[in-house]
C-alpha cells in the first residue's frame, strides 16, 4: 500500500516539479502618488501570458521559461509603459518591484510609448538606465511636437533630412531628397502610433540615424489589443473627417494572429480655399508563431490618396484676399477645380523574421518592397504668358510699378498714364471684391482660347511640324515619379549579461525612380507640342525638341513630354553598437560604415545636351560615423546625460544631379556632408518633478542647397552654333549653393511639476542661434547657357540667420487630471526669431557689380545695399491652446472622447514659412522694385490657418 502511495505521489508531484522549474514574475502597478493602479492590462509581447492587475495593482506571470521578455502595461488615461527583463535558468521567482504609470494628460490620444528599463525607487541606482532618454519622449519633446509643432517649430533648427524613420526594421527615407513620405501610411494612426524614439542625435538600437531622431515603428500583428477599435474624428484642418476601424484577432492556439485596419480621411473643402482631401489607409498584418523562439510576420500597408494643395503668395495678395487665399483653383461650369492635385498609391509589402537564437541572442530580419506612382498636376504653357491669377503682370502692383518706371524714364505720356491707371483700378477692384475671373484661374477662358480658330498658329504648326488642328497653348500636365524600392535589414543583439549588450544592424536599399512629365488634359485643344518655347534664346536655329530621338512632337493625353529619366541609388550600411553599465555610468556607443553608389539614366535626348541621354557614370561615396551616449547616475532621480556624434552623409540624388530633368550635370564640388553634434543634459525624474535642461552645439559642413527659379538680368554666356558668344539676360536657372557651413547652438528646458495630486504645471523654453558660418560658393546652370556651369563666386551670408523655424520658443500650461477619468489642459505658446533663408544669388558680387564696368551700380550706396539685403525677419506671435477629454468603461467596452483647440484667439498674423523671390538679379532693378509702394517680387509666404479644432471619438469593443 505504501509502495502504491509512493508511486502515485511521484506521478502527482512530477507536474508540480515541472511547474516549479519555471519562473513566476510579479510586480505592483502604482501611479505617481504611490497609489495602486487597478485593472491595468499587462501584455507579454509575443506570448499569451496576458494578465490584469488586481485592486492593489498586483500582477504575476507564471510559467515563464528562461529568456528575454518585454512587457506592455496599459491603462486608460495613463502613458503606456514598456519594460524589458530577463529570466535566468535558476530563477524561481522574479520581483520587478513597483512599476509606475504616469498620467497621460495631453497625450491620451497621441499614443506615446514610454520605454524605460528602470523604476522610480531611490535604490534603483544599480539598475541599467541606458534607455533613460533614448526611447522616451520627455516633457520638452512632447510639447515641442504636439503644441509648438503645429506652428512649424523645429527643435534645434534641424530639418528631417538628417533623421531616420524606420518601419519594421527598414528605412522609409527616400534616396532622392532624404524625405519621408508619411502619406504612404496616412490615416493608420492606430497602427503606427507607438514608435520608439531616440531623440535628436542620441544613439539608437535600430539604426545609426542622424541629428533629428531615429523613429522606429513596429506593426507586429499580435501586439495590438484584441478586438475591434473604431475611431471617428472631426476637424477643420486639411481634412474634415476621419473614420477608421481596426480588428485584431490575438494569438490563437495554432500560433496565428491577424490585424486588419481601414481608414478614410476626406474633405470637400479644407480650411484653405479650393482645396479638397480624399485619402484611404489600409493595413493587413499576419503573424505566425512557430514556437517560443521563432515567429514571422507579413505586413501590407497601402494608402491611396488624392488631395489638392495651396499656394504661397506675396503680402500684396494676402492684403487683398486674406490668409486663406489660394491661387491654384478656379470655377469651371460652376464647380471649383484645382490645378495642383497630388495623387498616388505606393503600397509596401514586408516580411519579417524574429528568431530568438538562445537566451542571450536574437536576430530580426526584414525584407521590404515598395512600388507605385506619385503624380502631381499643374498648369503648363507654351507660347503664352503664365495663366496664374497672381502672376506679377496680373496684379495691381504691376500697373503702379509700370507708371513709376515710365515716369522715371520720361516715357509716361498722358495716354499711357490713362491706360495704366484704368487697368490698375480694374485690377484693384477685382481683387478687393473677389471677382473670380480675376482672382482665380479662369478655366472657361483657357478652354475658349485653346478652341479658338487661330489661323496664324495653325499655319505655323503645319509649316514646322506638319500638324493640323487647334493647338493647346495652356494645358494640364502630371509630374510623375514611378518608384521601385527594395529594402533589407537585420537587427542582431547579444546580451553578454544583464549589464552589457552588443547590437549589430545591417541594411541595404536599392532605389530606382523613373521621373517624367505626362499630358493630363489638353483643356479643349487637339494637341500640344513637345518643343522648348525658349529655343531661339537658348540656341538660335535649333529644333528645340525635348526629345530629338522622336521627330513626332505632337503630344496627346497620356503622352510623355519635356523630360524622362531614371535615377538609381544603392546604399549599404553597417551599424555596430555596444551598451554597458558599470558603477554609476551607462554607456552606449554606436558606429557606422556606409557605402552608396548613384547614377542617372536619361531616356530623352535633349536638343541642348549631349549628356542628356544614356546612363551617367556611377558616383560613389563612403561614409563613417560614431555616436556615444554617457549617462551618469547622481542618484536614482538625478542624471547627467551626454550625447555626441560625428559622421558624414552622402549627398541625396537631388543634391548630386543639379539639373536631372535635362542632363547629367553634377555639383562641381560635391562631397559628403559632415556633421558634428554634442549636447549635455541634466535630468530630474521624480513623481513630483520631471525636468530636462540641455545645452547643445551642432555644426554642419559641406552641405549643398539646390534651388530653381526664373531670373531677370542674370548675365549668362551662351555659345551659339557658329561659335560666337552672346549674353542671356533672362532665363530659368538652377542655383547651387555648395560648401555650406552652419552652426546650430542653444539651450532647452522642459519641466513638469505636480502642483497638486491632480494638477500639473508644464513648461518649455528653447533659445537657439542658428546661423551660417561661412560664405559658400554659388553656381548657376541654365538651359540658356548650355552645358556649362557658371560660377557666381561667393554668397556673402556669413552670420545670417538660418530660416525655416523660430529660434526662440516658450510654452507654459496647466493640466488637470480628475480621478473620474476626465482631464482638461491649456497652454500659452510664444514663438520669435523666425527668418527667411537668404537668397544666395542676391548676396554675390554679381548682384552688386555692373558687369560692363566691374564697379557697383551707380545710384546705390552702402546703406541702400544693406537695407535691401538685410535678413527678412518674420513677426513674433503667441497662441493659446486647450484640450480636454473623458474616458468611459462599460464592462469590456471602452469609450474615449477628446477635443483640442489650437490658436484659440484666431491669430492670423503668424507666418509659418516662405522664401525670397530671386526674380530681379541686378541690384539696380531689384532696388526699383524693393522701394516701390507695392513690390512685385517681394517674398512669398505661408500664413498660419487661424483657429483650428480636432475632436476624436474612440470606441473599443
Amino acid at each position: 500500500m505504501i509502495k502504491k502511495l509512493s508511486l502515485v505521489s511521484l506521478f502527482t508531484l512530477l507536474p508540480a516539479s515541472f511547474y516549479f522549474a519555471q519562473t513566476t514574475v510579479f510586480a505592483y502597478v502604482k501611479d505617481s502618488q504611490g497609489k495602486p493602479v487597478e485593472q491595468a492590462e499587462v501584455d507579454v509581447k509575443g506570448a499569451e501570458n496576458d494578465v490584469t492587475a488586481d485592486k492593489i495593482g498586483y500582477f504575476q506571470l507564471v510559467d515563464l521559461q528562461p529568456g528575454h521578455y518585454q512587457l506592455v502595461i496599459t491603462k486608460p488615461n495613463y502613458e503606456t509603459k514598456v519594460m524589458e527583463f530577463d529570466v535566468a535558468n535558476d530563477e524561481k521567482r522574479k520581483d520587478l518591484g513597483v512599476v509606475t504609470l504616469y498620467s497621460s494628460l495631453t497625450t491620451a490620444d497621441q499614443g506615446l510609448a514610454i520605454i524605460d528599463s528602470n523604476d522610480d525607487d531611490e535604490d534603483s541606482s544599480q539598475a541599467s538606465t541606458v534607455g533613460l532618454l533614448q526611447s522616451s519622449m520627455d516633457v520638452y519633446s512632447r510639447i515641442a511636437a504636439f503644441d509648438l509643432g503645429f506652428y512649424w517649430f523645429r527643435p534645434r533648427g534641424i530639418d528631417g533630412r538628417s533623421g531616420e524613420t524606420m518601419m519594421n526594421g527598414v528605412s522609409m527615407v527616400k534616396s532622392d531628397n532624404g524625405s519621408v513620405d508619411f502619406s504612404n501610411w496616412g490615416g493608420l494612426n492606430e497602427i503606427t502610433r507607438y514608435p520608439e524614439i531616440s531623440q535628436n542625435h542620441a544613439p539608437s538600437e535600430y539604426a545609426f540615424g542622424g541629428n533629428s531622431s531615429v523613429i522606429y515603428k513596429n506593426t507586429k500583428a499580435s501586439e495590438y489589443r484584441k478586438g475591434f477599435q473604431f475611431t471617428q474624428s472631426l476637424t477643420n484642418r486639411n481634412y474634415r473627417n476621419r473614420t477608421s476601424l481596426r480588428y485584431t484577432s490575438g494569438m490563437n492556439s495554432k500560433g496565428w494572429a491577424f490585424t486588419v485596419m481601414g481608414a478614410r480621411r476626406w474633405a470637400e473643402e479644407g480650411i484653405q480655399e479650393g482645396t479638397f482631401y480624399d485619402a484611404y489607409g489600409t493595413y493587413l498584418g499576419v503573424e505566425k508563431k512557430f514556437n517560443d523562439k521563432h515567429s514571422m510576420t507579413f505586413n501590407f500597408i497601402g494608402s491611396p490618396y488624392r488631395r489638392s494643395t495651396a499656394s504661397p503668395s506675396t503680402q500684396e495678395v494676402y492684403d487683398y484676399r486674406g490668409v486663406h487665399y489660394n491661387s491654384y483653383w478656379g470655377y469651371q461650369d460652376g464647380e471649383k477645380r484645382s490645378e495642383r492635385v497630388r495623387r498616388g498609391f505606393q503600397p509596401i509589402f514586408q516580411l519579417q523574421d524574429f528568431w530568438k537564437i538562445n537566451t542571450k541572442s536574437s536576430l530580426w530580419t526584414t525584407a521590404s518592397y515598395q512600388f507605385g506612382k506619385d503624380r502631381g498636376s499643374r498648369l503648363d504653357w507654351n507660347g503664352v504668358t503664365n495663366p496664374s491669377p497672381q502672376y506679377y503682370r496680373n496684379l495691381p502692383s504691376y500697373y503702379i510699378n509700370s507708371i513709376i518706371y515710365n515716369a522715371t524714364n520720361n516715357s509716361l505720356n498722358p495716354a499711357l498714364y490713362t491706360t495704366l491707371t484704368d487697368a490698375y483700378n480694374t485690377s484693384l477692384q477685382g481683387w478687393l471684391n473677389g471677382d473670380p475671373s480675376i482672382t482665380q484661374i479662369n478655366w472657361d477662358r483657357l478652354y475658349e482660347n485653346n478652341q479658338k480658330n487661330d489661323v496664324v498658329d495653325q499655319a505655323e504648326m503645319s509649316r514646322l511640324y506638319n500638324l493640323s488642328g487647334k493647338r493647346s497653348k495652356v494645358y494640364m500636365v502630371d509630374d510623375v515619379s514611378d518608384d521601385k524600392i527594395f529594402n533589407a535589414g537585420t537587427h542582431y543583439t547579444y546580451n553578454f549579461n544583464d549589464r552589457t549588450k552588443f547590437i549589430l544592424n545591417a541594411s541595404y536599399q536599392n532605389y530606382r525612380s523613373e521621373l517624367y512629365r505626362e499630358m493630363k488634359d489638353l483643356l479643349g485643344g487637339d494637341y500640344a507640342i513637345n518643343v522648348d518655347p525658349f529655343k531661339e534664346s537658348a540656341r538660335p536655329g535649333s529644333t528645340g525638341f525635348y526629345n530629338t530621338n522622336d521627330s513626332d512632337v505632337e503630344v496627346k493625353v497620356g503622352d510623355r513630354m519635356t523630360y524622362n529619366y531614371i535615377i538609381r541609388r544603392q546604399d549599404v550600411k553597417i551599424n555596430p553598437g555596444l551598451k554597458l553599465s558599470t558603477g554609476n555610468f551607462d554607456v552606449f556607443v554606436s558606429a557606422l560604415a556606409g557605402y552608396s553608389t548613384s547614377n542617372r539614366e536619361g531616356l530623352f535626348k535633349h536638343y541642348l545636351y549631349e549628356n542628356s541621354e544614356g546612363k551617367s557614370k556611377d558616383y560613389n561615396f563612403w561614409n563613417f560615423g560614431l555616436k556615444a551616449q554617457v549617462v551618469y547616475r547622481i542618484n536614482g532621480r538625478n542624471f547627467l546625460v551626454y550625447n555626441g556624434a560625428m559622421y558624414n552623409q552622402a549627398p541625396f540624388l537631388e543634391d548630386l544631379f543639379i539639373n536631372p530633368r535635362v542632363n547629367a550635370l553634377v555639383n562641381p564640388s560635391i562631397r559628403s556632408t559632415v556633421y558634428t553634434a554634442n549636447d549635455l543634459s541634466y535630468v530630474i525624474s521624480t513623481p513630483f518633478l520631471k525636468l530636462r535642461a540641455t545645452g547643445y552645439l551642432v555644426d554642419t559642413q559641406n552641405e549643398t542647397n539646390v534651388q530653381r527659379f526664373f531670373a531677370d538680368g542674370i548675365q549668362l554666356n551662351n555659345t551659339n552654333p557658329d561659335g560666337s558668344v552672346s549674353q542671356v539676360q533672362s532665363a530659368f536657372v538652377t542655383q547651387v549653393m555648395s560648401n555650406v557651413e552652419k552652426r546650430n547652438m542653444g539651450a532647452e528646458l522642459g519641466v513638469d511639476v505636480k502642483v497638486l495630486p491632480t494638477l500639473s504645471l508644464q513648461g518649455l523654453a528653447s533659445y537657439g542661434q542658428f546661423t551660417y558660418r561661412n560664405n559658400p560658393d554659388v553656381y548657376l546652370v541654365s538651359d540658356a547657357s548650355g552645358s556649362s556651369v557658371t560660377s557666381f563666386g561667393q554668397a556673402y551670408i556669413k552670420n545670417y540667420k538660418q530660416g525655416g523655424t523660430p529660434q526662440q520658443a516658450y510654452s507654459l500650461g496647466l493640466r488637470y487630471n480628475n480621478p473620474k477619468y476626465w482631464w482638461v489642459g491649456a497652454n500659452w505658446n510664444y514663438l520669435d526669431d523666425n527668418y527667411l533663408d537668404p537668397s544666395p544669388a542676391l548676396r554675390t558680387n554679381n548682384f552688386i557689380q555692373n558687369p560692363f564696368s566691374s564697379t557697383p551700380f551707380l545710384g546705390l550706396d552702402n546703406d541702400q545695399v544693406r537695407d535691401m539685403l538685410r535678413p527678412v525677419k518674420l513677426p513674433s506671435a503667441f497662441f493659446l491652446n486647450a484640450n480636454a477629454g473623458k474616458s468611459f468603461v462599460f464592462g469590456k467596452y471602452y469609450l474615449l472622447l477628446t477635443a483640442s483647440v489650437n490658436n484659440i484667439l484666431d491669430n492670423k498674423r503668424y507666418i509659418t514659412g516662405g522664401f525670397e523671390q530671386t526674380r530681379e538679379t541686378k541690384a539696380a532693378d531689384f532696388a526699383a522694385d524693393f522701394y516701390s509702394p507695392t513690390p512685385s517680387f517681394g517674398p512669398k509666404y505661408w500664413y498660419t490657418q487661424g483657429r483650428s479644432y480636432f475632436v476624436n471619438l474612440q470606441f473599443r469593443f
